[in-house]
Formats: C-alpha cells, structure tokens, sequence
C-alpha cells in the first residue's frame, strides 16, 4: 500500500517502538535518504491543551546527564508539538531502546545550543539543511534524567 504521507513513517516507528523497543531504538535511515542505523528514543510530553500524553520517537546523542535532541520538524516554520509540549511541562518520560527514565527538558541557549547543534549536525547532517529551509531558531534540547521518588 502506497503512504499516503510523508511524516508517516513517524507513525510507524513510533507504533514499533511501543511493541519492540530494543528492535526500534536502531532506526534504519534510508527511508530518509541516509544508509546505516541510527539511535532514536520515544520522548513522551504531555499534550499542552489536551494534557494527555503522546509520543515521538527523535534521534538523540547523549550529553552526559542525559540525551540531546532538535526539534527541526523537516525546517517547517513552526516549532514541532513535543517541543510546545515542553514548554508548557518540562517534565517528560524518555525511552531509549529498554531503558525508561523520567526527565526534566532544558533549553539550550547560546554557546551551549551552538555546542549541541554542531554535535547534533555531525550525527545528522540534514538538520543544517533543515535549518536554512526557515527563518526560526531550531531548538535543541536536553533532556536530563531526574530521580524517581
């Protein structure tokens, strides 16, 4: 059956990340024009005007107290919804491949997202084309474990 749209392949990883998250945490990119497998995690936000929780698997580095992640929606021109999620509720539930862990979003700024973006577009050199596609700073975000009490 023929997708009927581009960001269905979204869907799909995030549906086989939920039954087989070890399987799904090497996401094959050649769907997106880039050989090899690359590490993505589901990042679940809790929806801004519906307050229920949702899903979205993104590529991810880790940073040390966490994993860092871009919000480049392809270079729309608006920010992607986990991100306005975040925003609203920093507190989210992160899964990379079988491990889960609550976590606290922080917003980089400055040299620090300078830092981050460099090292982000090195792993994924289409967020720099993604970038010149639109006028608004693409965020880069950590997402730092936070303890479980």
């Amino acid at each position: 059956m023929a997708r009927l749209h581009t960001w269905d392949w979204i869907q799909d990883h995030k549906a086989a990340y939920e039954e087989n998250p070890e399987a799904a945490h090497d996401w094959d990119a050649t769907p997106a024009g880039r050989p090899g497998l690359v590490p993505t995690l589901l990042l679940h936000t809790q929806g801004r005007k519906s307050g229920e929780w949702r899903a979205s698997p993104l590529l991810y580095q880790p940073c040390g107290v966490g994993f860092v992640v871009v919000g480049s929606r392809g270079g729309t021109d608006v920010h992607p919804a986990w991100y306005l999620n975040l925003q609203a509720n920093p507190g989210c539930r992160v899964q990379a491949g079988r491990f889960a862990y609550q976590a606290q979003a922080r917003f980089t700024t400055g040299s620090e997202r300078e830092k981050y973006w460099q090292m982000m577009a090195a792993f994924w050199p289409d967020y720099e084309r993604y970038q010149r596609r639109t006028e608004r700073v693409i965020p880069v975000v950590q997402l730092v474990a936070t303890p479980v009490s």
